[in-house]
């Protein structure tokens, strides 16, 4: 098989797979950044189906420009185990009919785990690029850790966003000529389309106005433990009562309010607290950058409110993303009551923080990928 491009030479041939709702706004850039030298690179587009309604995944290809996907392995919801089970037998049957040259995987979800072991396992194997690689929480009970802690030790390759992921690496062991630091490809996102966002009439069809409160709420740990959901969501009632709270909720936290805590359409909160069905990816942008705070368990939120220099108190004890915590606008608050309404309110009573630059989050992380890979 022919490993590099030059005069002569075929492009690399490239599997890059999306999964879930995460990943779409990190291949996006990186479609580009292939297509844009189809001289030196052949993309194809591997949708698992991880999410795969419409309102999880179909409207985020086409606000963020990614081509319909080359293949879409259709596998659909399930435990963890059956999910990646599920993955690995329909990635397998596509490497056995096309064998790429690289496979590359983004974020921490099941397919990225999946797809990489996979490509590992092939004879010959086929090798493995991870973008964000290196993000630890140190928290072996969140599924996503295992999942970075596996395709980490698969990857041939490994893209990483920040000092800190590097040095995780390295002292697991990685050689450091692995070891690329590119910037932030959802970030690279973000740039693209944040003008954009500001055209959407977002607040007017929900009929809002700033002052408000954005909340995503999705990790098992706030949202399987019912103790956990119940001092969280008492927190955000708290919190309500000095600004309205929208919430785009997340299909499975929803059935979890439902079913732990009795919530229907109405939150039970005089309004205060509107449950919103899942957006796209211009609408909460949209949002989040007029927000007044941010409370949220998810990573890729962090660091968007890093880089739009929005106040987020994020949900969990840990995060694999500690720079936005040092350079940004994060504060990791758990999920105690008290502490959540206490560090909420002081946001409220402070100026807005300013903006804080990190380094190599500045759009071009995807173009960078691009530049290694032509080399390998």
């Amino acid at each position: 098989m022919t490993r590099r491009t030059g005069k002569g030479r075929r492009p690399l041939r490239i599997f890059l797979v999306a999964g879930a709702r995460p990943n779409f706004m990190k291949v996006a850039p990186l479609m580009r950044a292939f297509q844009a030298r189809p001289d030196r690179f052949d993309p194809v587009l591997v949708h698992t189906g991880q999410h795969y309604d419409a309102a999880m995944s179909d409207v985020f290809f086409k606000e963020l420009e990614i081509r319909k996907p080359d293949l879409h392995l259709g596998v659909g919801s399930g435990s963890h185990a059956v999910q990646t089970g599920k993955i690995m037998e329909a990635f397998e049957k596509v490497l056995t009919g096309d064998r790429p040259d690289w496979v590359v995987v983004v974020g921490d979800v099941n397919s990225t785990l999946a797809c990489s072991i996979v490509a590992a396992k092939m004879s010959p194997p086929v090798r493995v690029a991870h973008v964000e690689a290196g993000l630890r929480s140190g928290d072996r009970t969140m599924p996503e850790e295992v999942n970075r802690i596996v395709t980490d030790a698969l990857a041939d390759l490994l893209f990483t966003t920040s000092p800190d992921a590097d040095r995780n690496l390295l002292a697991e062991g990685v050689d450091r000529r692995r070891i690329h630091r590119v910037g932030n490809v959802m970030i690279d996102t973000l740039r693209r389309f944040v003008k954009r966002s500001d055209q959407a009439d977002t607040l007017r069809r929900l009929g809002v106005a700033p002052p408000y409160g954005l909340l995503t709420l999705h990790r098992p740990s706030n949202v399987d433990d019912v103790e956990a959901l119940r001092r969280v969501m008492r927190a955000i009632g708290e919190i309500a009562s000095d600004l309205p709270i929208l919430f785009p909720v997340h299909p499975r936290t929803l059935d979890r309010l439902r079913a732990d805590l009795g919530w229907g359409e109405a939150s039970g909160q005089d309004g205060r607290v509107r449950l919103l069905e899942p957006l796209g990816y211009l609408d909460f942008l949209h949002l989040q950058k007029r927000a007044a705070l941010v409370l949220t368990d998810s990573g890729g939120v962090q660091e968007e409110t890093t880089i739009l220099g929005v106040p987020c108190l994020t949900l969990r004890d840990n995060t694999e993303r500690p720079i936005t915590v040092s350079r940004g606008t994060n504060r990791l608050v758990g999920s105690d009551t008290a502490a959540i309404v206490a560090a909420a309110r002081g946001i409220l009573r402070r100026p807005r923080p300013r903006r804080r630059s990190v380094p190599l989050w500045d759009g071009r992380a995807a173009a960078r990928i691009a530049a290694v890979l032509m080399l390998r």
